[in-house]
């Protein structure tokens, strides 16, 4: 699926390329598709300073069970994404997808940093991205042996404390009899979550990089 994705992107980049030259914006693909263009400073030779406080929230898993957000927060580095499944921005939900399943492949590499980060991957779509729904999604992307939590929550009113203590921004998509349309404009951003529930980096859509993850 995961590659299904990438070749769904670059396909949808050609197409906007050419589309481009008939004088429309080309759509290009954000720098976590491709290899890092830079070599980033040594691990351990630099500090994220804290950026603010996770919050706790009531959310549910994609087993249905309930449970906190701090349940999952504390014993581990987090790092932690709201997305929603059906997303079709390129640039946005999918290219998260993509960089926490790289970033996925290379903690089952490496025992040792394995055991030490948790990925979560948080819908800021309750509606739609029910329990059964994200199991169906997590089986395209979670291996065995990962600790990669899809969390969903009962109601947008359950959500929106998490959203408002992230500062994570989002705006449905409403058709003209008033219904949501199963779209909504958001900003990407993926945040680096200390065991002090600290926060220590915010990725946004040009910096979120499976290799600057693993660096920090």
């Amino acid at each position: 699926m995961i590659g299904f994705l990438l070749r769904a992107a670059l396909l949808f980049a050609c197409l906007s390329s050419s589309a481009g030259m008939a004088g429309e914006p080309a759509q290009v693909l954000a720098p976590g598709y491709g290899p890092l263009q830079y070599s980033p400073p040594a691990a351990g030779s630099y500090q994220l300073p804290p950026l603010g406080t996770a919050v706790d929230g009531r959310v549910i898993d994609d087993s249905g069970a309930p449970l906190t957000l701090y349940q999952l927060l504390g014993d581990k580095f987090v790092l932690l994404g709201f997305i929603y499944t059906h997303c079709s921005d390129v640039n946005g939900c999918p290219l998260a997808t993509f960089v926490m399943k790289k970033v996925q492949d290379r903690l089952l590499q490496d025992a040792e940093l394995g055991s030490q980060l948790r990925l979560i991957s948080l819908s800021f779509d309750p509606e739609w991205d029910t329990p059964q729904v994200l199991r169906n999604y997590a089986g395209h992307f979670r291996r065995k042996g990962a600790d990669w939590q899809f969390l969903t929550t009962a109601s947008d009113a359950q959500l929106q404390p998490i959203l408002d203590g992230f500062d994570q921004w989002r705006q449905k998509s409403y058709d003209e009899n008033g219904s949501y349309s199963g779209s909504m404009s958001h900003i990407l951003r993926v945040y680096l979550i200390d065991k002090q529930h600290r926060i220590r980096n915010i990725y946004s859509t040009g910096f979120l990089h499976a290799d600057t993850v693993i660096n920090d």
